[in-house]
């Protein structure tokens, strides 16, 4: 249908402009009466985090999402987007999104006293209604509120004229939803600057006697790591926040895993690469034990985004080998979760300080997790016909270079292997998949000390190993 395309069609059309926190409140009933997920993508959060934010925009709150690192902030709040309305209707021009019934720059009064009725409407998507700020020391009331564009002046405009004034990014998302993240790396003096924008949604700027009633939701977001590190959020602005919601990590594994996969890029143009089950539950449980661990700092907490890059790493050693051999298909193994070490750097703050402390935790790390993978995949194996070919003095070298052939080799060898291999890819996997589940039972019996791994070979466990 065509929309209205001046103020006096709207009126006619009998549209009402209401406030944005009553538009989202709205839209968000109609959202759960229809069942329609609020959230897509977002895992873990369905009976903690998405109803804390569900409560505070049906009390009209402006909000703070409260989390370590990588726990989906930014994106939970870019979402709050599709609650807007398709589009609003605004003054053609207004830089601030004037009501066309009630205008409150000097632009959109000048153009309604100017042309009224016959004032022309512009419809404004909600894309264009959600505006964001990552807060930096360097922020300025200018940026976010407003300055006094000089240029103008010079144009020959009085100093007493309101539109000399250049909007900062709070009045231009006048009438939509205003995101500051990482709020405590915001100077205290900067912070000051919003307390009558969230009390009083007023803006006064250098003093200028203009007002502006804004109408914004504004929401936020922080790491409790910044309290001390960088800086804090003053107490008074603290205290004009509606609702504060704690954020956290994926409360299980599996939650971990389905982030994991939904997030990795895994999709090669080179080769098709697949990521075994148990191979993506050792990533997620190196990264679970890796929060609990008490050589990491827990305050600095593990990003999630540690198990999507280990994932891909994972991914683009098993790729890198299967070029290299003109294999078919990519499969990751035991031997490459060392190339995890290179996306856990990163990611993973160490209490101590020692130079090589982060290559040892995260050996300890990776062996602890096949380990507690391998008890969960295989809790009925009976280790002793595989260990009693070990027995007999065979040895098995693996390589990150090395071609899936060997492994069926082995297989043939022990044929013990068969059948818990069978268990964990299925009878008619691919040479490269069975190669992967090969070493995961290898590297299992390993950390069980009934196998041993010199270097990178396999081969009997010595008493009291």
């Amino acid at each position: 249908m065509r929309r209205p395309a001046t103020v006096g069609e709207l009126r006619a059309s009998g549209y009402r402009c209401v406030p944005v926190k009553v538009e989202l409140r709205r839209n968000l009933l109609r959202a759960l009466r229809d069942g329609r997920p609020l959230f897509p993508g977002v895992v873990g959060y369905d009976d903690t985090v998405v109803p804390a934010i569900q409560n505070a925009l049906l009390a009209r709150h402006d909000f703070l999402l409260l989390g370590l690192r990588g726990q989906a902030k930014t994106r939970l709040l870019r979402q709050l987007a599709g609650l807007l309305d398709d589009a609003v209707p605004t003054l053609a021009g207004s830089e601030v999104l004037d009501d066309p019934f009630a205008p409150f720059s000097a632009f959109g009064r000048d153009l309604a006293a100017g042309r009224g009725d016959d004032a022309p409407v512009e419809w404004v998507g909600r894309e264009r209604r959600y505006t964001e700020k990552l807060a930096t020391p360097d922020t300025t009331v200018a940026d976010l509120l407003g300055e006094i564009d000089w240029a103008r002046h010079l144009e020959g405009r009085s100093l007493a004229d309101e539109r000399l004034l250049h909007f900062g990014l709070i009045p231009r998302a006048n009438r939509g939803i205003f995101c500051l993240n990482e709020l405590p790396d915001l100077s205290p003096r900067i912070q000051v600057a919003l307390f009558n924008v969230l009390e009083e949604r007023d803006v006064q700027i250098r003093g200028f006697p203009v007002r502006l009633p804004l109408d914004l939701c504004v929401v936020f977001s922080a790491n409790p790591e910044d309290y001390t590190n960088r800086g804090r959020i003053v107490t008074p602005l603290k205290d004009r926040i509606g609702s504060v919601i704690r954020t956290h990590y994926p409360s299980t594994r599996a939650e971990g895993v389905a982030i994991l996969r939904a997030e990795a890029d895994l999709d090669r143009d080179a080769v098709p690469v697949h990521l075994p089950d148990f191979l993506a539950d050792v990533v997620e449980e190196f990264v679970r034990l890796a929060r609990k661990d008490p050589a990491v700092n827990a305050e600095s907490g593990v990003s999630v985004r540690l198990s999507i890059t280990a994932a891909e790493v994972l991914a683009s050693s098993a790729e890198r080998r299967a070029v290299l051999l003109g294999e078919a298909e990519a499969v990751p193994r035991i031997c490459d979760l060392a190339a995890l070490d290179a996306a856990a750097r990163g990611k993973v703050e160490l209490a101590a300080t020692e130079d090589d402390a982060d290559e040892s935790l995260f050996e300890r790390l990776r062996g602890e997790a096949v380990k507690v993978v391998f008890g969960e995949r295989c809790p009925g194996l009976e280790p002793g016909p595989i260990v009693a070919a070990f027995q007999r003095g065979l040895t098995f070298a693996v390589s990150d270079n090395q071609g899936s052939g060997v492994h069926g080799e082995l297989e043939a060898q022990v044929p013990a292997l068969r059948p818990v291999v069978d268990g964990l890819v299925g009878v008619e996997a691919s040479s490269p998949r069975r190669a992967s589940a090969v070493e995961f039972v290898l590297e299992g019996l390993t950390q069980l000390k009934l196998l041993r791994r010199v270097v990178a070979e396999y081969r009997l466990g010595e008493p009291g190993a």
